[in-house]
């Protein structure tokens, strides 16, 4: 670790080099690295006033390109919705995505993951008004619409809990829109990672509650490029390094922490 100032809070730019050809030293000699994220998710990605967005997803992404000698205001933050995240990364749209993504045997087939950094867990939130959904079960009546957003894995987990998808199943391209969605009528709940629904929950505790339990095990990495191991194996150390120094807990503090205050505990990294 270097002794330069910081660009962030949770340390220092790394001042590093790397060997020549690999995507770590493209990046830091560019002194720039274009970071897919969410826009809509209070706590982990959510863009503000200004267009920036702040969260725990956010700050890792920040961590990340410090370890590379990239300052703050060379990433170039770039949304990223559940639908597009593969094809940003196959396109080189942008380098890595901290995006709440769910690491999937099927996404792996397209792209590659560092971490897990987070594990989640599908859940459900109603109007606070409402006490008629009390969980997925509830959705096998085929009487309750409910939203998620298109390409994520909430959309297709709750499919198996739906008896007519075609017509309980609305899907947005961000979970914003399901938001309004609830809060108009239009459906009768949102599914999606427990840590983003209590995000939205903690803002508009007059309009949503969280009903039911945790329903899956959502284990969050950092997309990569398909086949970049040397970069995957670079990020999958800053992962392991920020867990023991503190700031991994640094950066779940001041951001999704404000509404989670339980401290996780960061998953083992997985070295395939």
């Amino acid at each position: 670790m270097g002794d330069t100032p910081s660009s962030h809070d949770n340390g220092p730019v790394a001042e590093v080099t790397f060997e020549a050809g690999t995507t770590m030293d493209r990046l830091h000699r560019a002194g720039k690295i274009r970071i897919g994220t969410k826009f809509d998710q209070p706590g982990f990605g959510l863009a503000g006033p200004d267009g920036k967005p702040t969260g725990f997803d956010v700050e890792i992404g920040k961590i990340v390109a410090a370890e590379l000698g990239i300052p703050a205001a060379g990433i170039e933050w770039v949304e990223s919705t559940p639908k597009v995240r593969e094809e940003y990364l196959g396109t080189g749209k942008v380098d890595i995505v901290v995006a709440t993504y769910t690491i999937t045997a099927e996404r792996l087939e397209r792209v590659d993951f560092a971490g897990p950094y987070y594990v989640a867990g599908q859940q459900i939130t109603t109007r606070t008004s409402g006490n008629s959904v009390t969980g997925p079960k509830t959705f096998r009546l085929g009487t309750k619409k409910v939203c998620s957003s298109t390409g994520s894995t909430p959309a297709k987990n709750i499919t198996t809990y739906l008896k007519d998808p075609a017509a309980q199943l609305v899907l947005f391209d961000v979970y914003t829109k399901c938001a309004d969605a609830l809060r108009a009528g239009q459906v009768d709940a949102v599914t999606t990672d427990n840590v983003i629904l209590t995000g939205f929950v903690a803002q508009h505790p007059e309009d949503f509650k969280l009903v039911g339990a945790r329903f899956t095990t959502e284990p969050y990495g950092i997309g990569l490029r398909k086949g970049d191991h040397r970069f995957r194996a670079f990020v999958n150390d800053v992962l392991e390094t920020i867990a023991k120094d503190g700031r991994y807990a640094k950066a779940w503090t001041g951001t999704a922490g404000r509404y989670d205050p339980a401290m996780p505990e960061a998953p083992a990294v997985s070295r395939y």
